[in-house]
């Protein structure tokens, strides 16, 4: 359990919690960031929760968080969910090895913004080097992730001890608290944009579900998850609200992205921007091999459960899933070459991988709706196997918690989807529609119908997004 819980804190608490403190600032005032950690912290624990309640309803379901999409809403929408976390994925590798070199270019001149290209190059070697370690077996990985979550937890630990001795001042926190004198809007407009910054900082709460199949029991998934997720949730709180208190809201928005450095540094002097860049280079590295482990489950799943191409969940033999780590591998580089060649920034990369982690948090929490109402899914394609809606009798007291948990996780995911900037739905249409191939080439090897009636609606909403998001790269209308 404690292994799982290790790679929950290890997957969550990467780059985000050290770019935390500016990109609060850029948004939100002390006051609407509170409530806007208040509305996530409910919000990400009903979802939590909703994994936590699946995984005892379908203890049959051991495919991580798209088995229960799948099970629930058809193949497509499982498919399509597994796809978007699997981008996501790639993604975020690409965004936290952008905040890991301009982090060190702030102290090596060859990683300077001036210098793309070298990071790019080092970036590829970094993600190849993982890809052989990986290769040699997954308990090894792991056993890297347990090192690596212990010693990047240290230097936060001291930023907290830090800044709550020497560098908070009450004056200076409640300096302006709901933001009326600056440019952030209304409190309710600050909330919004807290939301997908929120959001980033959380992701990796799940991954004990997706690794449910290898954990020693059932059980030790839903505690490690909850274990988890209180965790991280009072680091991310704390490091967030203690910011404010060093230095305004104004000069916390014109930091850089590694912006804990900058706020311990104006507390204690250099040598607190120092520890902190040792930190941040320490936590990424382990997170960036916990998420290129993740990155290949989706990938296997599907094709051990026939959505793809089975040779694509072959494993060798130190057990690794070696085709579904290669694939992911040479998408992180296909990715890292468009990223730095657009110069696309940090911000940018979080925002559209949290987009895509969000499709199976919002159907993950519909099925459970559903169970908890009608007792079974939308569509059960294949009854009689471990996809059906079998599962142990569930009380009618804790069908009522169940149903509680969904609604409220159900509502917290649409309203993600209305905070979001519509430019990075696009994107994700954009980034959904390549899936269809593999998909309906696998459909017609196995000699399955390729949609039904309510997933031709979602295929043809996913094509029209990705045409006009298409247009808009294309003319400059939207950036990336």
């Amino acid at each position: 359990m404690w292994t799982l819980v290790s790679l929950i804190i290890g997957s969550t608490v990467g780059a985000g919690i050290f770019a935390l403190p500016q990109q609060a600032a850029t948004v939100a005032a002390p006051g609407a960031m509170l409530i806007g950690w208040a509305i996530a912290g409910v919000g990400m624990l009903s979802i939590a929760f909703v994994f936590q309640a699946l995984a005892l309803r379908k203890p049959n379901l051991d495919s991580g968080v798209y088995s229960y999409v799948r099970a629930g809403l058809g193949d497509f929408v499982g498919f399509a969910s597994a796809w978007g976390y699997w981008l996501g994925s790639v993604i975020a590798q690409v965004g936290y090895a952008t905040l890991f070199f301009s982090t060190l270019g702030h102290y090596i001149p060859l990683f300077s913004a001036e210098n793309r290209w070298a990071s790019a190059i080092a970036v590829s070697l970094l993600t190849w080097v993982i890809f052989i370690l990986l290769t040699r077996g997954i308990k090894e990985a792991a056993a890297m992730n347990v090192i690596t979550t212990v010693a990047k937890l240290l230097p936060i630990f001291a930023f907290i001890l830090l800044v709550v001795f020497i560098g908070f001042s009450w004056d200076k926190f409640t300096l302006d608290f709901w933001g009326r004198s600056g440019a952030t809007g209304s409190v309710l407009d600050q909330v919004k944009g807290m939301m997908l910054f929120t959001v980033w900082a959380f992701i990796g709460v799940e991954g004990a579900s997706v690794y449910s199949k290898q954990a020693r029991t059932r059980k030790d998934v839903g505690r490690a998850t909850i274990i988890g997720f209180f965790s991280v949730l009072a680091l991310l709180v704390t490091v967030t609200t203690l910011s404010y208190g060093v230095l305004t809201q104004e000069e916390l928005a014109g930091l850089g992205d590694n912006s804990m450095a900058g706020v311990l540094e104006a507390a204690v002097g250099p040598w607190g921007g120092i520890l902190i860049s040792i930190g941040l280079c320490i936590s990424v590295l382990g997170a960036y091999v916990s998420w290129q482990m993740l990155c290949a489950e989706p990938i296997t799943l599907m094709a051990i459960d026939g959505l793809l191409p089975a040779r694509f969940g072959k494993f060798n033999k130190a057990g690794t899933p070696f085709s579904a780590q290669l694939i992911s591998t040479t998408v992180i580089q296909i990715s890292v070459i468009i990223f730095f060649v657009n110069e696309t920034t940090y911000t940018s990369m979080v925002q559209l991988a949290t987009m895509m982690y969000m499709l199976p948090y919002v159907f993950s929490s519909l099925y459970l709706l559903l169970l908890a109402t009608r007792g079974r899914g939308i569509t059960h394609p294949h009854a009689g196997t471990r996809f059906d809606d079998s599962g142990p009798a569930v009380s009618a007291r804790d069908n009522r918690k169940h149903l509680f948990i969904a609604i409220v996780a159900f509502a917290y995911s649409l309203w993600l989807f209305y905070a979001a900037d519509v430019t990075y739905l696009l994107f994700g249409t954009l980034l959904v529609l390549p899936g269809l191939v593999p998909y309906v080439w696998q459909r017609i090897a196995n000699k399955d119908r390729w949609f039904n009636a309510f997933e031709w609606v979602l295929v043809i909403a996913v094509i029209l997004g990705a045409c006009y998001a298409a247009f808009g790269l294309s003319t400059g209308i939207l950036e990336l």
